[in-house]
């Protein structure tokens, strides 16, 4: 039971990221800013945003693959 909840749970995380890249994510809100006048400081603070959220994709995509290094190994242990 808890791994149907844990797939589920991955189902959700992954809808919401490609939601959110659908919609524009942080490119769509970089892209506004460098079409309009911006200040250095707004600039600075979009391109620490794209950096974290990629760093979190990268993190989110390994932990991913850890869990599905697991998962297959208990299916194969049965």
């Amino acid at each position: 039971m808890e791994g149907i909840t844990l797939l589920i749970a991955v189902v959700a995380l992954i809808i919401a990221i490609l939601a959110y890249q659908r919609t524009g994510g942080t490119a769509e809100l970089k892209r506004q800013i460098d079409a309009g006048a911006s200040s250095p400081e707004l600039r600075k603070q979009v391109e620490a945003l794209v950096a974290m959220t990629d760093s979190l994709r990268e993190k989110t995509a390994d932990a991913l693959d850890r869990l599905e290094k697991v998962i297959r190994k208990t299916e194969k242990g049965e």
